[in-house]
């Protein structure tokens, strides 16, 4: 007999479907979780684009979060030097419904505190004027240092939304809050702040 839930779950419109949402991936061992997040997304019927940091292609591929996304990443300002192309973060802060940052460093968070733009994530969050959303991911003691601390309380007076970090066991060894809510968590309170300000 087939899985009547199953069957319903597909069928129920989901407070995703169509929004453009902007996913920035930054340099953390949790960069992994970007994959099964970028399913998720698309998955619910969203338009994702990725903007992925320098510094965080060494953690999880272009290749693996264009497959996903069904789009090119973006990972510089330049798309073709020679033809002097680039990526407009303007028109990206422009576009979207949402910018996600998952996960957000604790180098990304200082740089988005500070109103710094040393590459495409950071300036598209200062060009942004829909809402943003930070998933960071650290270490146990670089998340509790007083400078974090003060930097993502600074982005919460912006008005950005900050998620919980869980306590859990770190890439470290050492056991503590810090760890990247994980992707399914993420895509419960995004679809909860759809559905709080209505249809698209």
């Amino acid at each position: 007999m087939p899985d009547q839930t199953t069957d319903n779950e597909l069928t129920t419109p989901n407070a995703l479907a169509g929004r453009r949402i902007l996913l920035g991936v930054s340099a953390s061992i949790a960069a992994y979780k970007a994959a099964p997040l970028t399913r998720l997304l698309v998955k619910a019927g969203a338009e994702v684009q990725v903007i992925l940091t320098e510094s965080a292609a060494a953690f999880v591929t272009p290749l693996t979060l264009g497959t996903l996304s069904k789009k090119p990443v973006l990972t510089g300002f330049l798309r073709d030097a020679a033809a002097g192309e680039w990526h407009n973060h303007v028109e990206l802060g422009l576009w979207a419904d949402a910018l996600l940052i998952a996960p957000a460093s604790a180098n990304t968070i200082g740089h988005l505190a500070n109103g710094l733009c040393p590459n495409l994530l950071c300036a598209v969050y200062l060009s942004a004027r829909c809402p943003v959303f930070l998933a960071p991911a650290m270490d146990v003691d670089m998340f509790a240092h007083p400078a974090v601390t003060q930097n993502l309380a600074r982005l919460r007076s912006f008005g950005n939304h900050v998620f919980d970090s869980p306590s859990g066991e770190l890439a470290s060894g050492l056991t503590g809050p810090g760890r990247m809510l994980e992707p399914e968590d993420i895509m419960a309170k995004l679809t909860r702040f759809f559905e709080g300000i209505g249809a698209k």
